[in-house]
């Protein structure tokens, strides 16, 4: 390591240059000179003539199309169930910002034809998604592996157990339907 690779750099500090390097991971390029995006060491790989700074804190995930989420129902409208998203598969246990719940759309419940949302879905729902959209935060749970991962019975908000392809409550023994996920009671993300 040299004295270069060996410096703590600030967001915005000037770490290289075009003519010499490729920018890596936590770098940006603004007119041939490459700076840093956050706080962090500066590191050199000298096979590749890439510069990266590595970050000295963790900072907030973001969502990108394709991650798998994990939220709460919190409104069921007549097209769409709202959620707010609690965590992000494989993104650590940092919080992250979300600007309102995020949207699953009657067309991406299931493959088939969805009459009402209020048999696939219920208020408090624990719901596992993936996110097709992140414009306008657009989720899907038409995979077997996604849907209603937890459900309380509407009647006396006991939790609900899998019994073949609907639920039913082990104290009332009321009946309901979810688009269930596959690990629905595992608590497998």
């Amino acid at each position: 390591m040299d004295a270069k690779e060996s410096v703590f750099v600030m967001p915005g500090d000037l770490v290289g240059t075009t003519e010499e390097f490729t920018a890596g991971e936590g770098t940006y390029i603004d007119v041939g000179d490459i700076h840093s995006i956050g706080t962090g060491y500066v590191h050199i790989d000298r096979n590749s003539r890439v510069i990266s700074v590595l970050p000295k804190t963790k900072t907030p995930p973001q969502l990108i199309e394709g991650d798998i989420v994990v939220g709460s129902v919190v409104n069921i409208r007549e097209s769409v169930v709202l959620v707010a998203i609690g965590a992000i598969r494989g993104k650590g246990e940092r919080e992250f910002q979300m600007d309102g719940p995020a949207a699953i759309h009657v067309s991406n419940v299931r493959d088939s034809f969805v009459k009402s949302l209020s048999q696939e879905f219920a208020m408090s729902d624990i719901v596992k998604a993936k996110v097709i959209n992140t414009q306008n935060m657009r989720l899907s749970t038409a995979e077997a592996s996604l849907g209603v991962m937890r459900a309380s019975c509407s009647r006396c908000r006991t939790i609900l157990e899998k019994d073949e392809s609907k639920l039913k409550c082990p104290s009332c023994g009321y009946i309901e339907k979810r688009k269930l996920s596959s690990d629905y009671g595992t608590g497998i993300l």
